[in-house]
Formats: structure tokens, sequence, C-alpha cells
């Protein structure tokens, strides 16, 4: 029976393997498919944290803060025209899909079955899968090279993690009045406060109240507690609290209500300050 077992956690640890695959700048140019009628240019360039600036200059400081670690820059040509892609490798896969969140926009066309989530215009395309954010813009606008920048962008996501999604934490999140495409993770400074990291975030719309969700993820209830003595430390609140329903007296942010449970703290924010009705927590009884 042990050696059974053993068996069965080396082959899943081979098929993580496998799955997730394309990393590197090689690994990554390895793995560019082939599109007829597109050259694959031989140069690459990477750029690590001392010199990103030097390519994405002013962008530079909120991938930092995402915990990017490098960047592959690929190209594919055809005559004159040209599809640039930029792969960068962030720590971990909530770091890439917070960077690819912030830079979502409602704008743009969402593209289902690449990575785990990706949207583009006419321009260009975008997805983040496992450890990474995917950037790639093509010279000119028109149908030909939208369709190649879709293959290209589906055969790399696939060879990163051909599963990806969004970070498991928001399989939580209650899908009722759940605003579509405004998952997001925080990685600093949540609404202006150093302790309240990292925080995942989505909008809602309840009985026309709109608002934003939060949880934090204390990893032990102990953790959870701190964070939140921080904030009454913060708010000038008693220390003296229990798990449950709270309420957060923010000066600059108006009142946040929390529900603290175990090593998770939920809570909902809103950009005008409004007080919450007290229906909130029965809200918060449904993050499960």
């Amino acid at each position: 029976m042990k050696l059974c077992k053993y068996y069965y956690v080396f082959l899943s640890l081979f098929c993580i393997a496998e799955q997730v695959s394309a990393q590197t700048p090689n690994e990554l140019y390895r793995v560019l498919p082939v599109i007829e009628a597109w050259t694959i240019s031989p140069d690459i360039e990477v750029f690590n944290r001392d010199n990103l600036y030097e390519r994405i200059n002013g962008a530079a400081p909120l991938f930092l803060e995402n915990n990017f670690q490098e960047m592959t820059s690929m190209v594919y040509m055809q005559s004159d025209d040209y599809i640039t892609i930029q792969a960068y490798r962030h720590a971990t896969p909530e770091d890439a899909f917070g960077m690819y969140a912030s830079e979502r926009s409602s704008d743009m066309t969402f593209y289902p079955g690449i990575g785990g989530e990706a949207q583009g215009d006419d321009y260009g395309l975008f997805f983040f899968a496992d450890c990474m954010y995917v950037k790639m813009s093509a010279s000119r606008e028109g149908e030909r090279i939208t369709n190649a920048y879709k293959k290209i962008a589906k055969g790399i996501a696939d060879k990163i993690d051909a599963n990806a999604g969004y970070p498991p934490l928001f399989s939580i999140f209650p899908k009722e009045g759940l605003i579509p495409y405004t998952q997001a993770y925080i990685t600093l400074n949540y609404i202006g406060h150093e302790f309240l990291k990292p925080v995942y975030t989505a909008n809602y719309n309840l009985n026309g109240t709109s608002f934003q969700a939060f949880v934090i993820d204390g990893k032990t209830p102990e953790g959870a507690r701190k964070i939140l003595s921080d904030y009454f430390q913060f708010t000038n609140q008693s220390q003296d609290f229990t798990e449950g329903n709270l309420l957060i007296q923010d000066r600059y942010n108006g009142n946040i209500p929390v529900c603290w449970k175990g090593r998770y703290i939920i809570g909902a924010f809103n950009d005008n300050g409004d007080d919450f009705p007290e229906e909130i927590y029965i809200f918060f009884n449904q993050f499960k």
C-alpha cells in the first residue's frame, strides 16, 4: 500500500511538471507555436527586476509590486508586420493574476479558452496562466493578424498551464450579484493600509447597492487576528474583539464591515464611504 501511495504521489508530481513547463526564456521560446506564413525571430530579449524599466519605463513599479521576476520578449514576423510577445514571470500564480487584473479593461473583448482569462482588441491580446502574465501586441490591426495572435496565445497558454484559472480562493465568493471580470488580487496597501495584504477582491451589485467585497487570508486564526489588531490600533478602537461580525471605523474609508472567520477576514468597501445596511453581514455568510 505504501508503494502504491508513493507511486501516485510521484505520478501526480510528474503530471504537474508535464503540465506546467514553459517558464524560463528558453522554454517559452521552444513552445512558440508554428503559424503558417509567420516567422519566429531567433532573437529573444530577457529583462529582470533590475532593468525592466528599460523596456516599460513608468509601468515597471507596478510589475515589481506584483513580484515580477523576469520578462522574455519574442517576435513573430511576416513581411513588414510583426507580433511582439512579452511574457512576464511572477513569483506566484496569484501575482501573475494580480498583474493581469490590474490592467484588465471593460473596453476589450474577452476570449474564452485562452489561459485563466484573456482579453484583447485589434492591436493585442493579454492573458495569464500559472506564474506568467503574457502581453501580445501587433504592428497593425486586421483580421489576419488578430487570428494569428489568438492562435499564438492559445498555443503558449496551453503549454504553460492548460488548466489555468483564477486563484482558488475566488471559489468561495458568492455568485449572486457578482459583476463579471472584476476579480482582482492586491499585493500591497489595500485601501491605503500597508497591513491589509494580500487581498482578494470582487465587485458586486446587490439590490441596487454597488460595493467591493474583499477577503484576506491570514493563513491562521492568529494571523487574521494580528491583521485586525493592526487595523483596530490604527482606528483607535478596542482590541477586545472576538470572531464574528465587526465594524471598523476607518476615518479615511468610512465604516468597514467585516466578518472574522478563522483564518479569513471578509469585508466590504465602497468608494463613497457610505454606511452598509445590516444585511451585509448576511452576505458575508455566503462566503463558503
